[in-house]
């Protein structure tokens, strides 16, 4: 017998309904939740800094985001002095996902082809009024959804950063 007929309460309907848009939303926000934040290095802190904080708040391979922003680049470099590629290396293995801002690429302070492939560079927010990113997404046309946080205030914090 399905709930939703006459032989059940209109209170049976409702709490059956309450009880599946609370288990979509949980859904939602444990998904969001099973991964670790955004750490930017170069906002008073040293890629080691960063990186050592996403690192012991993400244990066990939960993956985080480390944007890194000139001058505290330099471990991203393919030719990195040896600690700070041992530092690098241990981000990637651990799950961390490496991001630089797409402006700084453009305005000549990185070189995006001498950073190690693993490095994405992301963009900013689009000019106001733009229509870069359509009516109600999160994401440009061309950006792969999952190399990106899901949480939205990550996300909102990467795209101001590379603003």
């Amino acid at each position: 017998m399905s709930c939703f007929d006459e032989r059940c309460s209109w209170r049976s309907q409702v709490v059956r309904l309450a009880l599946s848009i609370s288990v979509a939303a949980l859904s939602a926000t444990v998904s969001a939740q099973s991964e670790g934040g955004l750490y930017i290095a170069g906002e008073g802190f040293s890629f080691q800094a960063a990186a050592e904080q996403g690192m012991a708040k993400n244990p066990r391979g939960r993956r985080f985001f480390l944007l890194s922003i000139p001058p505290e680049t330099a471990a991203l470099s393919r030719t990195a002095a040896e600690p700070l590629a041992a530092v690098r290396d241990r981000v990637i293995a651990a799950n961390g996902v490496l991001f630089v801002c797409r402006r700084d690429v453009d305005n000549g302070r990185i070189d995006l082809s001498a950073l190690v492939p693993e490095v994405m560079a992301v963009r900013g927010w689009p000019p106001p009024g733009s229509k870069q990113i359509p009516k109600g997404e999160r994401y440009f046309p061309d950006e792969n959804p999952d190399s990106f946080p899901k949480a939205n205030e990550s996300l909102r914090r990467l795209r101001t950063t590379c603003s």
